[in-house]
């Protein structure tokens, strides 16, 4: 069974700093590309940053040079480093591209 369990979200003011972990089970991680997404009220999901299996990383603009992604494949890990936190960024952050099924909140004021 293919499992992404998401953490790390939580309340921040606006400059603050969150690192999101989605922990993957049920598939070998490393073959494929991994995905942050977000989906705030009333928005559709949308891409955040993706990593590639060969390590290439894409970032939304709205997040590039302040969002870091990076992957452990060892622990099966990939994470988002969320630096420079604005209002706009608040969302339900998950790691599959359908918003669905668990997320860690992000709420920056």
């Amino acid at each position: 069974e293919v499992r992404l369990v998401e953490s790390g979200g939580g309340s921040v003011q606006t400059g603050g700093s969150l690192r999101l972990s989605c922990t993957a089970s049920g598939f070998t991680f490393d073959d494929f590309d991994m995905g942050w997404y977000r989906q705030a009220p009333g928005n559709e999901c949308e891409l955040v940053s993706r990593i590639s299996s060969d390590g290439t990383t894409y970032y939304a603009d709205s997040v590039k040079g302040r969002f870091t992604i990076s992957q452990d494949d060892a622990k099966n890990t990939v994470y988002l480093q969320m630096n420079s936190l604005k209002p706009e960024d608040t969302a339900v952050y998950y790691c599959n591209p359908l918003c669905s099924q668990g997320g860690t909140q992000v709420t920056v004021s």
